[in-house]
């Protein structure tokens, strides 16, 4: 750091200042600091820093799915924010395994983070504890309805399952199922699911839940489609997991040959950038995943300055698009 400091003609305690928030340090030192540290191949010890200041500025991110485009925008959006003001995000996926959370949960406290973020409110007993016992702020993300660690920002699945059974309902549709992917192991959509199933049968109709056992994908809508209709061949209004359940119900609707959403209304879940411009354009629901990756970032920014947040969850909420498939 002395070295960074002689070549860009600032004093060590400037550098220091740069590595941990660079934008309070003017631009010209800045740039001055960031051309010595490239010129000289600095590379900073988040050890020793974490030694002096009791913790890293590493932020541990952990969550289920990469495959998920909603976690990758959040997770972009935080680390964005958190980036500009000197903190590094570790990143983690657990492909929904309890065990391999608490591995990542364990590898993440050994670095002694500036936070910790999970993905929903459910972990086994294990982690739970650990986080609880942990000098560091935690924030689970995508979920709020339960009792958070320390910090939850997310919104309610279950009110979003409501809300397309009410989509539909108000479509005219009376004969309903949800239809999802891996959700024997995806909590948030099976609470969407009996979010569905809740609303349905507050209107007095019995809506199915199909659930395929492997990931979402075309195939598997293809399947879940067929298992629908085997059970009701008069079915008319179809929620599912998410975007690409639906995308794949399209696809096996036009191959059938039934209309959309003359036959059988579609609503989705994600608002992927595919949905305004499939054939027909899918109805769905927008849950703001970057704004949850923003919201997050800037409360671990205040935490880190010691500012204090009263309210332990934060709703992002969630919008229904309505397109042409429903």
């Amino acid at each position: 750091m002395s070295d960074v400091a002689d070549a860009a003609n600032v004093s060590p305690s400037t550098v220091s200042l740069y590595l941990r928030r660079p934008s309070a340090v003017s631009r010209k030192a800045g740039a001055a600091i960031a051309g010595a540290i490239e010129a000289l191949g600095y590379v900073p010890n988040l050890m020793a820093g974490g030694l002096a200041a009791a913790r890293t500025r590493v932020v541990g991110v952990v969550v289920p799915s990469m495959r998920n485009a909603f976690f990758a925008e959040t997770v972009s959006s935080m680390q964005a924010i958190l980036s500009r003001h000197g903190f590094q995000v570790m990143f983690g996926n657990t492909d929904y395994n309890d065990e391999a959370e608490l591995q990542l949960v364990r590898a993440n406290l050994s670095w002694s983070p500036s936070a910790m973020v999970l993905t929903g409110l459910h972990h086994a007993p294990l982690t739970r504890d650990l986080l609880r016992d942990a000098d560091y702020p935690v924030v689970e993300m995508w979920e709020l309805g339960g009792e958070p660690i320390d910090h939850a920002v997310g919104f309610s699945h279950h009110e979003a399952g409501r809300a397309a059974a009410r989509h539909l309902l108000r479509k005219g549709r009376k004969r309903l199922a949800f239809l999802g992917a891996r959700m024997h192991e995806d909590r948030r959509a099976m609470q969407r699911a009996e979010g569905f199933a809740a609303e349905a049968e507050a209107s007095g109709i019995a809506a199915e839940i199909v659930n395929h056992i492997k990931p979402a994908s075309t195939e598997a809508a293809a399947a879940l489609l067929a298992r629908a209709l085997a059970t009701d061949p008069r079915l008319d209004g179809v929620a599912t997991s998410n975007d690409i359940v639906a995308l794949g119900l399209l696809f096996e609707c036009s191959r059938r040959g039934v209309g959309v959403p003359g036959d059988i209304s579609v609503i989705g879940f994600g608002d992927l950038e595919f949905a305004a411009f499939s054939n027909p354009s899918l109805t769905t629901i927008r849950p703001f995943g970057d704004v949850i990756g923003e919201e997050i970032a800037r409360l671990i920014l205040d935490l880190a300055e010691g500012k204090r947040r009263d309210a332990a969850a934060i709703n992002t909420g969630f919008v229904v698009v309505e397109r042409g498939s429903a």
